[in-house]
């Protein structure tokens, strides 16, 4: 007689093996982070090398280079939440000139910006000065600076100045603007973060590095809205 496959699923515990998932997860994802930003600085190599010789070549760089950078955001955000999750999150609140934060994030998305034809203004004092985490408010500089080439048509403004005892950060374009589901969901408590849409979550790790600086009673904050400058979308967040 034949045997019947033996279809019992065996568990990791059955086996004598008690797996924290969270813990395997962290180290692959940044492993995973690591490969990804090797892949984007040969794919940045390759065209600056040899440039697009016609309209189609420009379109499939451009995907590449904008599909490739989201995802290794994506997974920078992912590592970050997990941080906060388990308070191993090390923040270093300390004076920065805002110009020299905002530039290493645009000449990190330099090619990014040819590929998608996106021109970029900047409106910042040199001297401007604040207390943050240069590291995580460039993390969401970044992540605001990608999602912007693509929903621009050709145009976007940085802008930085000091407004109610706050540093107030600015990034305008000339897209359609923002949906009002994503205008609601720029908070914390929103309850737009519960279905793992992956543009919210980005929203929920800008609002997150947000609130951890803080001053006295008063919280970092992001809000979006529609207009501004360039008459599209309209991203901002505030530093006590």
């Amino acid at each position: 007689m034949n045997k019947q496959p033996n279809s019992e699923h065996v568990s990791p515990q059955k086996n004598g093996v008690d797996l924290d998932f969270s813990l395997v997860l962290a180290p692959s994802v940044h492993d995973m982070k690591n490969s990804l930003s090797m892949l984007l600085n040969s794919l940045e190599e390759i065209i600056e090398e040899a440039p697009a010789e016609n309209q189609g070549q420009k379109r499939r760089f451009s995907t590449l280079q904008y599909e490739a950078t989201r995802i290794n955001t994506e997974l920078i955000q992912l590592l970050s939440l997990y941080r906060f999750q388990n308070q191993t999150m090390v923040v270093n609140i300390d004076e920065n000139f805002v110009m020299d934060t905002i530039e290493d994030q645009v000449a990190r998305n330099d090619i990014l910006f040819k590929t998608q034809e996106i021109e970029l203004e900047i409106d910042c004092d040199e001297n401007l000065s604040w207390y943050y985490d240069s590291h995580l408010i460039g993390s969401v500089i970044h992540n605001v600076l990608v999602n912007g080439t693509r929903y621009a048509s050709h145009k976007m403004h940085l802008g930085a100045q000091i407004e109610n005892d706050c540093l107030l950060l600015t990034i305008s374009d000339d897209g359609n603007g923002f949906p009002d589901g994503m205008i609601n969901a720029a908070s914390l408590d929103s309850e737009a973060h519960k279905d793992g849409n992956s543009t919210q979550f980005g929203l929920f790790f800008a609002a997150q590095i947000a609130q951890v600086h803080k001053q006295k009673d008063r919280y970092g904050k992001i809000t979006l809205s529609n207009g501004g400058l360039l008459g599209g979308g309209v991203f901002e967040i505030s530093l006590p």
